[in-house]
């Protein structure tokens, strides 16, 4: 069955024409140029409906014109105080630009013009639910505030419990990105609901600012659950840099601004605990790390590591690893991790960001969907296809080819509180 918003309340469309025109349509007569020239206001439709109790916190003001456009729109609360918002780019509603307060009124006044000049004002007051005592789904943005990030970079939210494939629209309604310079982008779930990502068909290019808001505090998800805050961040995208690792040769190839830069020798998972195959993004990146694998499956042991950068969840990371460095370029010998020399790591700490792509190829298994930021992991094409609204027709269509890791540029569980790897 399908969700209804709880927001989305019983919408009233006020008549264009004033009430006291009503008698003169009798009289009008062919030739009465005084009534030709007589142009009638636009008509307009606000919600949530005038005298609306219990809306949610997430509410927006929804506008709807016939015969003008929105010129003005005026948010206040029962203190006089003006609540500041911005529309969305189809011009459907007004987003407030923080959530609401519970158990308050609001009152939105909003001005239609049509093309004539002629005008239509329409008020409505609403009141809104007290503060839910439903359990919050916690949401987690994988996109800091005042970072520099690698072209490749997702914004990532995720979600426990996962939500259900009947609330993401309502969900992914209120993710907002935003980027200067535009690039268009499309959001795309994981089959399992625990994450979503965003981004564009191709690398974001260097120099891009992004803001996001995940904006889902007090919104209704499903029967029994809401939001449980909203999150921010605005941050930029730093130079173009890429990996990319052979299993075939055990080396691997480091871009910048998609020219090879340095080939280095690496040692990959033994065949009983392989390294994946396919498209990843740097997540962390961390000096020092103590991979606790005691309980873990082929683990059971504990290491401290320096230079390690994580690529998924479920522990793979590039560290250094001194004691395998006769192994590095010729055997695999590491528990699913990419294990590089001291000086190498050492050096890729220093070129490398939390964002940047890392393919793997030639190894025994492939990624897992969710195990990580997968979002490259998949053509264009399937990736829309993950998303819940429907995609501009412009994003539609895939590019011509796949980006190549080198190239210039133009989501599962939550993470694990312990530093996994091997």
């Amino acid at each position: 069955m399908k969700l209804r918003r709880r927001m989305t309340l019983l919408a009233v469309t006020i008549a264009a024409t004033p009430l006291a025109l009503a008698s003169c349509t009798a009289e009008w007569k062919p030739g009465d140029r005084a009534a030709e020239g007589r142009a009638a206001p636009p008509e307009l439709t606000v919600t949530p409906v005038d005298r609306a109790k219990d809306v949610p916190i997430s509410a927006e003001v929804g506008t709807a014109v016939k015969g003008g456009r929105i010129t003005d729109v005026r948010i206040t609360d029962d203190k006089g105080k003006q609540i500041q918002a911005e529309p969305r780019e189809d011009g459907s509603a007004w987003v407030p630009s923080a959530p609401l307060q519970p158990k308050r009124t609001y009152t939105a006044e909003v001005t239609a013009t049509g093309d004539s000049g002629a005008t239509t004002t329409r008020r409505t007051t609403f009141t809104t639910m007290p503060k839910s005592t439903k359990p919050a789904i916690t949401s987690t943005l994988y996109f800091a505030d005042k970072r520099t990030y690698g072209t490749a970079m997702p914004v990532t939210v995720a979600f426990d419990p996962p939500i259900p494939e009947e609330a993401r629209a309502d969900v992914q309604r209120r993710l907002f990105v935003k980027t200067d310079p535009p690039q268009p982008g499309a959001w795309s779930w994981v089959s399992d609901g625990s994450q979503v990502y965003y981004r564009a068909p191709d690398f974001w290019r260097p120099g891009t600012t992004i803001s996001v808001r995940a904006a889902i505090e007090g919104l209704p998800i499903g029967k029994d659950k809401v939001g449980d805050e909203d999150r921010k961040a605005t941050s930029k995208i730093g130079r173009q840099v890429a990996l990319e690792v052979d299993n075939a040769t055990k080396q691997m190839s480091v871009f910048r601004d998609g020219k090879l830069i340095r080939k280095i020798p690496v040692s990959l998972g033994k065949p009983s605990t392989p390294t994946s195959s396919g498209k990843m993004v740097i997540m962390e990146k961390h000096e020092y790390a103590t991979f606790d694998t005691r309980g873990e499956p082929n683990g059971g042991y504990v290491v401290d590591v320096e230079d390690a950068q994580r690529l998924t969840w479920g522990g793979e990371f590039i560290h250094a690893a001194p004691w395998s460095e006769g192994d590095q370029g010729n055997t695999n010998v590491s528990h699913g991790c990419t294990n590089v020399s001291s000086s190498a790591a050492d050096w890729l700490m220093g070129v490398t960001q939390v964002g940047d792509l890392v393919t793997f190829k030639g190894t025994e298994v492939e990624l897992t969907e969710g195990n990580g930021w997968t979002a490259w992991n998949v053509s264009w094409d399937e990736f829309v296809k993950g998303s819940a609204l429907p995609v501009p027709a412009g994003l539609r269509p895939a590019p011509s080819q796949a980006p190549h890791p080198g190239a210039v540029a133009g989501g599962s569980p939550a993470p694990v509180p312990s530093v996994q790897g091997g």
